[in-house]
């Protein structure tokens, strides 16, 4: 196999008490972790301080490296 540039995705391990930007899409701005657990992850606004409970949502994204790809 050949060696390519893979963005590597990883789900985000988000803790309690962290806060967070999501630059674009349907919960775009500013919000603040309740709880993680499992496959949810729970925000709060820190404007109206309502909670929203979602199915994990956010990845990390490793920027290109040589990898192999396709993985088999």
């Amino acid at each position: 196999m050949s060696k390519e540039k893979v963005l590597m995705f990883t789900p985000y391990p988000f803790e309690p008490g962290q806060k967070i930007h999501i630059t674009d899409g349907p919960r775009k701005g500013d919000w603040e972790i309740v709880k993680a657990a499992g496959r949810k992850v729970t925000l709060r606004c820190p404007r109206t301080k309502r909670e929203y409970e979602w199915d994990r949502f956010c990845y990390y994204v490793e920027t290109a490296k040589d990898a192999e790809w396709p993985r088999l």
